[in-house]
C-alpha cells in the first residue's frame, strides 16, 4: 500500500476593490445625502432652513462630480465603463447602479441650475465682458421656475434613493463575504452619510463664514441623529453576531477583537461614531469632522479589511497601502479633486445669495 500525500493550498486573493472604490463609495453617499439636506427650503418653502440648503447644495454637487471620476478610475481602465450599457444585467446591482447613478447627477446638476438660475442673472447685470455674457447664456433669462425645480427635484430624489438602495445592496448580496452580508450593511451606508454630509456642510459653513447659529444648531442636530441611529444600528449588528443570528455580526466582531481592533472599534466606532454624537452640542466643528472621518471609515474597514478576511481558513490577508495611483496617490487626488470642485462651485455659482423656494 502506497502513502498518499495531500497537499492543501490556501490561495492569497489580492485586493481588488482599491482606495478608488473607497473614495466612491465615500463621495456618492456624501453627495445624495447633502441632496435631500437641500429640499426643505428649495422644494418646501422653508425659508428658515435656506442657509442649510445653500450649503448642502454645495455638498452634493461637488461631491456628486467627483465620485463617479473616482469609479471610472476603480475600473483599472477606464474605457471599461462603455461595457456596462453594451452587456446589461438585470441580476447584477452594479449593471443596475450604472443607469441610476448618471440619472442622478444629470438630475442634480439639472436641479442646481434651476435653483441657481436667477443668482446667475444676478451676477450677470452686475458684471461686463465675456463673463457676465456668459452667466447671462447660462442663466437663460434668470426666471425662478418653480414647477421645473419641482420635476426636478423629484426626479433626483427618486434616482438618489436608487443609488443609496444599490450603493449597499451591492455589498450586502455578496455572500461569499461574510463581513458584508447582512441588511445592515445599506442601512448604516445611509446614517453614515446623512451625519458626514452634515458635518462637512457644517464644516463648510464656519470655513467660508456662511453658517448662522440657527443652521449650526441644525446642523449639528443632523450629526447627532445620524451618529445616534448609526450606533443603534452598529450594536444590533454586533449583538446579532453575538448572540449567534448574524453570521456578517459574527465576522464583525471579530474585526474588532482580533483583526483591526484599532481601525474597525477605535476609529470607526469611538472616534468616528460615538464622539461626534458627545460631542455635537459642545464642540460642533470637531463634530462634523469626526463625523466625516466615521463615514469615511467606516467604508474603507468594509471594503479593505473586508477582501482581507478569508473566504475559507483562517488568518487575515496582508495589505499595505500603495504610494502610487492605486493607493496614498489615488485617496490624495481624489481629494484634490473634490477640493478644486468646492472652489469651482464656491466661486462660479451663486450658492450664498437667496435662492426660490417652491410653495
Amino acid at each position: 500500500m502506497n502513502d498518499q500525500i495531500v497537499e492543501l493550498i490556501g490561495a492569497d486573493y489580492g485586493i481588488s476593490w482599491l482606495s478608488w472604490g473607497v473614495q466612491y463609495f465615500f463621495l456618492i453617499g456624501l453627495s445624495y445625502a447633502a441632496f435631500f439636506l437641500s429640499l426643505p427650503a428649495f422644494l418646501f418653502g422653508r425659508r428658515d432652513l435656506d442657509g442649510m440648503a445653500r450649503l448642502a447644495l454645495v455638498v452634493a454637487i461637488s461631491c456628486g462630480i467627483a465620485a463617479p471620476i473616482a469609479l471610472v478610475a476603480d475600473l483599472h481602465q477606464p474605457a471599461r465603463f462603455y461595457q456596462f450599457y453594451l452587456h446589461l444585467t438585470p441580476g447584477s446591482w452594479m449593471s443596475w447602479g450604472s443607469l441610476f447613478l448618471p440619472i442622478y447627477v444629470v438630475g442634480l446638476l439639472i436641479y442646481a441650475w434651476l435653483v441657481y438660475r436667477p443668482g446667475l442673472a444676478a451676477m450677470a447685470n452686475t458684471g461686463h465682458g465675456p463673463t457676465a455674457t456668459a452667466l447671462r447664456i447660462l442663466s437663460m433669462g434668470g426666471n425662478t421656475s418653480r414647477g421645473a425645480i419641482r420635476v426636478a427635484a423629484a426626479i433626483t430624489a427618486v434616482a438618489a434613493l436608487l443609488v443609496a438602495l444599490y450603493t449597499g445592496v451591492e455589498m450586502a448580496v455578496v455572500a461569499t463575504r461574510p463581513l458584508w452580508h447582512s441588511p445592515f450593511m445599506p442601512l448604516l451606508y445611509v446614517t453614515t452619510a446623512v451625519a458626514g454630509a452634515a458635518g462637512l456642510s457644517l464644516l463648510l459653513g464656519r470655513l467660508f463664514g456662511a453658517v448662522d447659529d440657527a443652521t449650526g444648531t441644525r446642523l449639528s442636530g443632523i450629526v447627532m441623529a445620524g451618529s445616534g441611529l448609526t450606533l443603534l444600528l452598529a450594536g444590533a449588528w454586533l449583538l446579532a453576531g453575538k448572540l449567534g443570528y448574524s453570521p456578517s455580526g459574527q465576522v464583525a466582531l471579530r474585526l474588532a477583537a482580533d483583526y483591526n481592533p484599532l481601525s474597525f472599534s477605535g476609529l470607526w466606532l469611538a472616534l468616528g461614531t460615538l464622539a461626534p454624537l458627545l460631542l455635537a452640542k459642545r464642540l460642533p466643528l470637531l463634530a462634523g469632522a469626526l463625523t466625516v472621518l466615521g463615514a469615511w471609515w467606516l467604508r474603507w474597514s468594509m471594503f479593505i479589511d473586508g477582501q482581507r478576511i478569508p473566504k475559507t481558513g483562517a488568518g487575515f490577508y496582508p495589505y499595505e497601502l500603495p504610494v502610487g495611483a492605486e493607493g496614498l496617490a489615488g485617496l490624495l487626488g481624489t481629494f484634490g479633486l473634490w477640493v478644486l470642485l468646492l472652489l469651482m462651485v464656491t466661486t462660479w455659482m451663486p450658492w450664498r445669495g437667496q435662492h426660490p423656494t417652491v410653495r
